[in-house]
C-alpha cells in the first residue's frame, strides 16, 4: 500500500510534463505543415498556369499583387492578382485564364491572310483597365475615371473611348496606328511580306513606299538581366506600343538573330532600340559587324540606347543619360527616339598578344567602344566582376553596385596594388615612344565619359583642350597617379595627367611578379607580359539625343554640331 502511494504522485507528476511534451510539438509542427500545404498549393496554381499559358496565345505574366485598381476581364470582378498579357494588356483573374483565349483574342503581329490591306486595318479595341490620365476620342473627357470595368482601348493606336461613345461606326473604323505609327511594323506588311516570299519576289520597296518616308521601324533588343533587373518590365511595355514581332529579349534570342528583322524592312530606314548596359551595346553592335560580313551593309540599323546598366559612359556620351530608372514613360522614351539624330562612332580593334618563346596561343581581340584601361580602374572592375560571378543576385541595385566599386577603390588606395607601373610598361602613340611619369594607370579613352559620367579629357580648370569626338579616328590616352587621383577627378579636384592623342596606340607589358589588371569597355581579366595594340576598326551608326543636357555638358550640343559638318 505504502509502495503504491509512493508510486501515485509521481505518475501524476509526469502526466502533466507529458501533454506539455505534446502540446509543445504540435504547436511546433502545425504551422510547419500549414506553410508545407501552402506552397504545396502555391505550386499547384503555378502548375496551373503554366499549363494555361502555355497552351494560351496571350503572352501571360503572373502576378500576386496590382500596381493599381484592377478588374478581370471576363467576370468584371475587381482583382488584387491574377495575370495580364504583356501584349495586349488584358488583366484577368486566376479562375477565369481558361476563358478568356476564346473571348478575347491577342494583338495579331501577322495577319492570317492579306485580304485586308494596309491602310484598312480595324481597330482592336479592349474594355475595361484603360491607362491613367486618358481622355475619349469622342468627348475629350477623361476615361476610366469609374470603378469598375468600362471604356475601351485600341491596343494599336492606344486611343481610349467611353462606353457610351462607343458607336457602331468607331468599331469598324480602321486604325492609323496612332502616334508611333511610324515605328510600328504593321501585321499587314508581315503578312505581304510572307506572301512575297513564297512568290519569290524580294523587292520590299515598292511595298514598303505605301508608309511614306517617315516610316522608320524600330527594333527593341532589351537585356532583362541588366542592371537593375528592369528589362523584363520594359520588354512588355514596349509590346503594348509596338507590334510584339518588334521586341526581344536579348537572354532568349542572340541579337544577330533578332537583326535579321531588318533584312524584311526597306533599306537604311531601321532604328534599334538598346535597353542595356554598355555591354550590351557592344554585343549588339557586334552583331551588325557580322552583318556587314555578310554583306548586308543597306540593311544596317541606326542604334539608340536605353541606359539600365551600372556605368552607362557611352549613353551619357550619346545624350542619352547615365541610366533609366522609370522616371519617363516608355512612350516618352520612344519620342526621344523619333528625334534622335544620326552620328557615327569609332570603334576599335584591341590585340593582345602574349610574350614568351612557348606561348602557342593566337592573339586575343577585343572591340572596343568607351576605353582600354591598365591599373587601378581595371584591379576595381577585375573584383567587382569575381564577386558579381560568384552572386549574381546581390548586384542587381545600381546604387550597391557603385558602393561596391568605392569598397574596392578605398581598399586599393591602402595596398597600391598597381603601384610603379611606368616601371613595367613602355607606351608608344603612333610609333613614338612617350617617356611615363610615376603612374599606377593609363587610360585609353574613344569616348567623352569615363567612370560612370567624368569628362576625363577635358577635365577642370582654365586649361584648355580640345573636345574628345568620338568619330575623329583619334583616342586620347591619360594617366592616373592611383585609386585616390581616380576619386579626386571623378569629383572634380583633380585633372589626369594628358598624355596625348594619337591614331594607334601600342603598349607592352614587361615581366612583372604579378599580372597586371586589364579591361576593355568593363570587361576585366589578368594579364602577364603582352603586347596590346590598338587600331581603328569600323564605324558604327549610332542615335544622338540632344534634348537632355547637364551641366557638364554645356560644350554637347557645339560638339554634336561639329560633328554634324562633319558628316
Amino acid at each position: 500500500m505504502e509502495g503504491d502511494q509512493r508510486s501515485g504522485p509521481s505518475a501524476q507528476g509526469l502526466l502533466p510534463d507529458g501533454h506539455l511534451i505534446l502540446w509543445t510539438l504540435f504547436s511546433v509542427l502545425l504551422p510547419v505543415f500549414i506553410t508545407l500545404w501552402c506552397s504545396l498549393q502555391r505550386s499547384r496554381r503555378q502548375l496551373h498556369r503554366r499549363d494555361i499559358f502555355r497552351k494560351s496565345k496571350h503572352c501571360w505574366r503572373d502576378t500576386d499583387l496590382f500596381s493599381h485598381p484592377t478588374y478581370c476581364c471576363v467576370c468584371a470582378q475587381h482583382i488584387l492578382q491574377g495575370a495580364f498579357c504583356d501584349c495586349c494588356g488584358l488583366r484577368v483573374d486566376e479562375g477565369c485564364l481558361k476563358k478568356v483565349d476564346k473571348r478575347f483574342p491577342c494583338k495579331e503581329i501577322m495577319l492570317k491572310n492579306d485580304s485586308r490591306a494596309a491602310d484598312a486595318m480595324p481597330h482592336h479595341w479592349i474594355r475595361g483597365n484603360v491607362p491613367l490620365c486618358t481622355y475619349c476620342v469622342i468627348c475629350r473627357q477623361q476615361c476610366g475615371s469609374q470603378p469598375k470595368l468600362c471604356d475601351y482601348r485600341c491596343v494599336w493606336c492606344q486611343q481610349t473611348v467611353h462606353d457610351e461613345c462607343m458607336r457602331g461606326s468607331l468599331k469598324s473604323e480602321k486604325c492609323d496606328f496612332g502616334e508611333f505609327k511610324n515605328l510600328i511594323i504593321p501585321p499587314s506588311y508581315l503578312t505581304s511580306i510572307n506572301q512575297m516570299r513564297k512568290d519569290k519576289n524580294t523587292n520590299y520597296e515598292v511595298l514598303a513606299s505605301k508608309f511614306g518616308k517617315q516610316w522608320t521601324p524600330l527594333i527593341i533588343l532589351a537585356n532583362s538581366r541588366s542592371g537593375t533587373n528592369m528589362g523584363e518590365g520594359l520588354l512588355g511595355e514596349f509590346k503594348m506600343l509596338l507590334n510584339p514581332v518588334q521586341v526581344f529579349d536579348v537572354t532568349k534570342t542572340p541579337p544577330i538573330k533578332a537583326l535579321q528583322l531588318c533584312t524584311l524592312l526597306p533599306y537604311y530606314s531601321v532604328r534599334v532600340l538598346v535597353c542595356g548596359g554598355d555591354g550590351t551595346v557592344g554585343w549588339v553592335l557586334d552583331a551588325i559587324d557580322e552583318m556587314k560580313i555578310k554583306g548586308q551593309e543597306k540593311y544596317i540599323p541606326e542604334v539608340a540606347v536605353l541606359p539600365l546598366g551600372t556605368g552607362n559612359d557611352l549613353s551619357n556620351t550619346l545624350g542619352w543619360g547615365t541610366g533609366y530608372a522609370g522616371e519617363i514613360p516608355v512612350a516618352q522614351v520612344l519620342r526621344n527616339v523619333m528625334e534622335a539624330d544620326g552620328i557615327k562612332l569609332d570603334r576599335w580593334k584591341v590585340q593582345v598578344t602574349n610574350k614568351g618563346y612557348y606561348s602557342l596561343r593566337k592573339p586575343k581581340e577585343f572591340t572596343m567602344n568607351n576605353y582600354f584601361s591598365i591599373g587601378p580602374d581595371a584591379l576595381m572592375a577585375l573584383n567587382f566582376h569575381a564577386h558579381r560571378e560568384k552572386a549574381p543576385s546581390l548586384f542587381s541595385s545600381r546604387i550597391l553596385n557603385k558602393a561596391v566599386y568605392l569598397f574596392y577603390g578605398t581598399r586599393d588606395c591602402l595596398v597600391q596594388e598597381c603601384k610603379d607601373l611606368n616601371k613595367k610598361i613602355e607606351l608608344e602613340l603612333d610609333g613614338e615612344r612617350v617617356e611615363l611619369p610615376n603612374l599606377e594607370g593609363v587610360i585609353v579613352l574613344n569616348i567623352g565619359y569615363w567612370g560612370g559620367g567624368c569628362r576625363l579629357w577635358e577635365g577642370v580648370g582654365d586649361e584648355t583642350y580640345p573636345l574628345a569626338r568620338h568619330d575623329d579616328g583619334l583616342l586620347e590616352v591619360v594617366g592616373v597617379y592611383g585609386s585616390f587621383h581616380c576619386a579626386q577627378i571623378q569629383v572634380k579636384l583633380a585633372n589626369p595627367f594628358r598624355i596625348g592623342q594619337a591614331h594607334t596606340v601600342r603598349l607592352t607589358l614587361k615581366c612583372s611578379r604579378m599580372p597586371m589588371p586589364m579591361q576593355v569597355d568593363g570587361e576585366p581579366w589578368a594579364q602577364g607580359p603582352c603586347t596590346v595594340t590598338i587600331t581603328h576598326k569600323t564605324h558604327a551608326l549610332m542615335l544622338y539625343f540632344s534634348g537632355e543636357q547637364s551641366d557638364d555638358d554645356l560644350s554637347s550640343p557645339s560638339d554634336h554640331e561639329d560633328l554634324k559638318e562633319a558628316e
